[in-house]
């Protein structure tokens, strides 16, 4: 299959718009994960491993799966092995996540983080897998399934690292009020 009859071609725009957000923002969930060691927050090794590391591993999984699509492959059944690798990775991994968030006992998670670091990440590796043994037969649909999946992953790693930042900020802003009123003791 040469490069200008690829159904990939007319989806270029968008894998570059979702690789260059995603790595963007993985460079700013470093940031919040330094600005966390002056925080004050509690925090261990654990919760930081179940919380944060995902973020960063599911903003690059979609990096990744824009990536895996630019590539000029020979044939569609190619981009579907890498997509189908990659999807099984983030399943590993997803199953990784659930184990370490349920061990920490610095947070206890509520619905909502088990939704955002668990169930959403699982829907969207699974749709990729999904989508990629489809891509060779059904690449329209399934491109928009990819699409799709970089999108959920992507809105996934900025929901978490907007929780961790505001988790962090209130966290060292009641450091603060309660040093505040120890101090007028």
């Amino acid at each position: 299959m040469n490069a200008t009859a690829s159904p990939l071609v007319e989806w270029r725009t968008f894998y570059q718009i979702v690789g260059a957000s995603a790595g963007a923002l993985t460079g700013l969930q470093f940031v919040v994960v330094a600005l966390s060691a002056q925080s004050g927050a509690r925090r261990s090794e654990d919760s930081i491993l179940a919380f944060g590391t995902p973020t960063v591993v599911h903003l690059c999984a979609a990096l990744l799966a824009a990536s895996l699509l630019s590539v000029p492959w020979q044939s569609l059944s190619a981009a579907g092995v890498a997509q189908t690798l990659a999807g099984a990775a983030g399943i590993a991994y997803t199953a990784i996540v659930i184990r370490r968030a349920g061990r920490q006992h610095t947070y206890k998670p509520v619905l909502e983080d088990w939704l955002w670091h668990a169930v959403f990440p699982a829907l969207a590796y699974f749709t990729q897998i999904l989508a990629a043994m489809a891509l060779p037969d059904h690449a329209p649909s399934a491109l928009f399934w990819l699409g799709a999946v970089m999108l959920l992953l992507l809105f996934t790693g900025i929901h978490n690292a907007w929780d961790a930042a505001a988790y962090l900020s209130l966290g060292n802003a009641a450091s603060v009020t309660a040093e505040r009123k120890v101090g007028r003791q």
